[in-house]
């Protein structure tokens, strides 16, 4: 009875065939996966913006792929999470339907820095200008690097036009209209303009 068992489908035989062991497990992980992530293609709070949220203006896309670029997502989260001692220092916990246009999304974990979900109108323009271009200015202790070279970088005017057709491919409702005009609305500009702009707007709608 017992050699009839190990022939067929049994607990040993998944415990000693590491072979048929991962290929349970990538099973298992997959279905689980199907059956938690895919629902959320489907929600309103996933995929649809919170009231106030609007897409980022010309300005502030260009700020927002110099934050990218510049890595500052690697220190700055921007998702509060929903613990108290979190909204007490931040305010209102992240929810999905802040970041339906971005791609990709900045939410991340890691902090070295404070979190920027809500950064937004915190701080005046001059502020931001002075932290960026020389953080110890204004914190002595802290270990963020200086960014000067941003006040003389200006914005790549010629490249907004067809950042922004793409983003409207994967669904960002950005009309003819601003994309025609996004190349006239950031010419001139400098990378550090276009940073505190994108700084400065985020959060708003949850304030």
């Amino acid at each position: 009875m017992s050699d009839q068992q190990s022939k067929g489908f049994s607990h040993a035989r998944v415990e000693t065939s590491n072979f048929l062991m991962i290929v349970l497990i990538l099973v298992s992980v997959a279905f689980g996966g199907l059956v938690e992530i895919v629902p959320l293609f489907f929600q309103k709070s996933t995929t649809e913006p919170v009231t106030g949220v609007m897409p980022y203006t010309a300005l502030q896309l260009a700020g927002r792929d110099v934050y990218v670029r510049e890595g500052c997502y690697n220190c700055h989260s921007q998702m509060i999470r929903p613990f108290r001692a979190e909204t007490l220092r931040y305010g209102h916990y992240s929810v999905a339907g802040e970041s339906v246009y971005d791609h990709p999304f900045q939410w991340g974990s890691k902090r070295t820095g404070p979190d920027l979900a809500l950064v937004g109108g915190k701080y005046s323009d001059e502020w931001h200008i002075t932290h960026l271009n020389n953080p110890r200015d204004l914190v002595p202790e802290s270990n963020m690097p200086a960014y000067p070279w941003l006040l003389k970088n200006t914005v790549d005017a010629s490249a907004m036009p067809s950042h922004m057709a793409a983003l409207r491919k994967v669904g960002v409702p950005y009309s003819d209209q601003d994309i025609a005009k996004s190349v006239e609305d950031v010419t001139g500009k400098t990378e550090m303009q276009a940073l505190v702009a994108y700084l400065q707007m985020l959060g708003l709608a949850l304030k």
